[in-house]
Parts: C-alpha cells; sequence; structure tokens
C-alpha cells in the first residue's frame, strides 16, 4: 500500500530544511507532507499541542493512507504527542539526526546542561536570536554550503522564545511500539544512535554535518527509504 512521508523540521528552523528530501521522494513517486511549524511558539506556551495540530491539519485525511513520520533534530521530542494525534496511520517512525525521547514521562526539549547557554543568549524579551545565529559564520557555511540556500533557511527561521526550550513536553507510553530507526549525520548525535543501537533499532549513517538533508538528499531519501521498509 502507498505510504505518505510526513517530513517534520525542527521548530528552530523551517521547512525548506526538508525541501530538498520531499522533492526527491516525490520523484520516486511517494506521496510527501511538510508541515511548517515556523509559527508554534505564537499565542505563548504550552507550545507542542500546536505542534501536534499543525501536523495534523497538514496531513489529508483522505485517502487515509499509512504514514513515515520523519523527524529532524529537536523535532524528535515530539514525535510521540505527534503520533498520538496521527493515530494508528502511523507505520514507522524515523528520527533523522533528532533527538530521541524516553518511553514515557515528560522531556525538556534542551538539555539542563546547555541551558546556560540559551539564557546567555537571550535578550531581556526573553527571545533567541535565530538558530544560525547561534553560531559561528564558518560553522554555518560548512553546514550550509550553498550560499542561495543558507539566506532561504536563514530567512525563513523563527525567532524562538527562551521558554520553548525549557517547557516539559509529555511522552505518552507506547509510542514506540511501531518500527522506530534512526539515521546518523555525524560526530554530534553519535551518541543518540548509540541510545537508539541499544533500543534495538536499525540505524544508518550518512556522513555529514547536522543539516545534511539539504548537501546530500538523494542520499539522504535513500537512507529514509530503507529504514522506513520493513525488512
Amino acid at each position: 500500500m502507498e505510504t505518505t512521508f510526513v517530513l517534520v523540521h525542527s521548530p528552530s528552523v523551517g521547512p525548506s530544511t526538508w525541501a530538498p528530501v520531499a522533492e526527491s521522494l516525490e520523484r520516486r513517486g511517494h506521496t510527501v507532507v511538510v508541515p511548517d511549524l515556523t509559527g508554534v511558539t505564537t499565542g505563548g506556551a504550552p507550545y507542542w499541542p500546536r505542534v501536534v495540530e499543525t501536523v495534523r491539519a497538514a496531513v489529508p485525511a483522505a485517502p487515509a493512507t499509512p504514514i513515515v513520520l520523519v523527524v529532524h533534530s529537536n523535532a524528535g521530542f515530539f514525535l510521540p504527542v505527534i503520533k498520538e494525534g496521527l493515530g494508528d496511520r502511523v507505520v514507522a517512525c524515523v528520527f533523522a539526526d533528532a533527538h530521541i525521547p524516553p518511553r514515557e514521562g515528560l522531556i525538556k526539549t534542551a538539555e539542563e546542561a546547555f541551558l546556560p547557554f540559551l539564557h546567555d543568549l537571550a535578550g531581556p524579551d526573553g527571545v533567541l536570536p535565530r538558530w544560525t545565529d547561534w553560531w559561528d559564520e564558518e560553522d554555518v557555511v560548512a553546514m550550509l554550503p550553498d550560499p542561495a540556500v543558507r539566506i532561504r533557511v536563514a530567512a525563513e527561521q523563527p525567532r524562538l522564545p527562551l521558554n520553548y526550550y525549557t517547557q516539559a513536553v509529555p511522552v505518552p507510553a507506547g509510542w514506540d511500539s511501531v518500527r522506530c530507526s534512526f539515521l546518523c549525520f555525524g560526530e554530534s548525535y553519535e551518541k543518540v544512535a548509540e541510545e537508539a543501537h541499544r533500543r534495538g533499532w536499525p540505524v544508518t549513517r550518512v556522513d555529514g554535518l547536522h543539516l545534511h538533508q539539504l548537501v546530500d538528499p538523494e542520499g539522504v531519501t535513500d537512507a529514509l527509504l530503507k529504514l522506513s521498509r520493513k525488512s
């Protein structure tokens, strides 16, 4: 049966981070949805219900095809509630250089050790700069070597409130009852890949940096198709 790929970008960036992979999947005959989460912090906390509702609204109700849910970066923290919101249609989950939540409970979208860095970045209004402005220019250029892509990604980024990273997101028990897998782009998520391996998930590596889906969309598409299959 035909499946629909739902590609969820980190709310720290924007939907164009998945655009080349979406185009590659569509060329190969797959249906693809890329929800736009850039407005989910409008209206104040809690933000996770808006993430769920935005994804649900973007996914066509008919035809009710099975869904492969793919998340990148800190969108991984929201995967359990997104999956619950989409219901039984989700048949596989792929974490692409993404954080993995616990099996149940609560999770924050930033580790405690990272919060001092974010506090130092936030302005007097409690709002952070755009994500690409957190890093040295040479690091951003290394992640996004194409100048046109770099400009597009930078332009669509929201400025998130600090409390986006301190909110508690619920993790419903049983979210990982479907096939889960991990796609690792490089060293920064190697420890997360090791956790995926400990959970018995398939792990595939496509060498690159954190936004590698913009640099090698065909290679990333190949990996997603492999990981989304049952065999």
